[in-house]
């Protein structure tokens, strides 16, 4: 088990998300943001699967077809769209991607930032966000408007660097007035 070498890693993410959020003024979010990964149900599989260059949750996914950290993290963290899979309005039962409250995507977003930051190390390029985003697509498991506004801010990231997204996030997607999610 690579105990150490887990908690670096996530601890890592967790200040890197923390001082984007922070830039932003999600300070509450950012200070919160993937708790869950410190909990013993998350950090053994964590340190179990280890590998340092991508998620531990893939790797316990390939060996046993599911991974249990990730249905618990996901179900915690607000971040995550497939926190907000539930039953479709429309009266059909079929499970589908409820519309996540503005600040949750924008904590999503840069989650994946931080992520890429991680795990590219000093390779790490703006436009690596998208690039992973789009190598791996949520299908029709995302809601739209929340798609659009996700992919439209990894858009800009690649197109304009991370000062102009973040401006442009602090100024128009979380201006006071604007928000009208909980």
């Amino acid at each position: 088990m690579k105990a150490w070498q887990h908690f670096q890693t996530i601890t890592k993410h967790k200040i890197l998300v923390m001082k984007e959020c922070f830039q932003v003024g999600l300070y509450r979010q950012g200070l919160l943001h993937d708790l869950s990964k410190y909990g013993w149900s998350e950090f053994r599989i964590g340190c179990q699967y280890y590998q340092g260059t991508r998620s531990p949750n893939n790797a316990e996914r390939e060996d046993k077809g599911f991974s249990s950290a990730w249905l618990h993290h996901k179900g915690k963290n607000k971040h995550h769209y497939e926190y907000w899979i539930d039953y479709s309005l429309d009266g059909s039962h079929k499970l589908t991607g409820m519309k996540m409250p503005t600040r949750y995507v924008v904590e999503m977003f840069l989650d994946r930032i931080a992520a890429s930051k991680v795990y590219k190390g000093d390779k790490y390029k703006d436009s690596d966000p998208l690039e992973y985003y789009l190598n791996g697509r949520a299908g029709d498991m995302m809601h739209k408007d929340t798609r659009r506004l996700l992919e439209g801010l990894l858009r800009m990231l690649a197109e304009q660097g991370e000062e102009k997204t973040f401006a442009y996030i602090r100024s128009k997607v979380l201006k006071k007035g604007l928000i009208r999610d909980n």
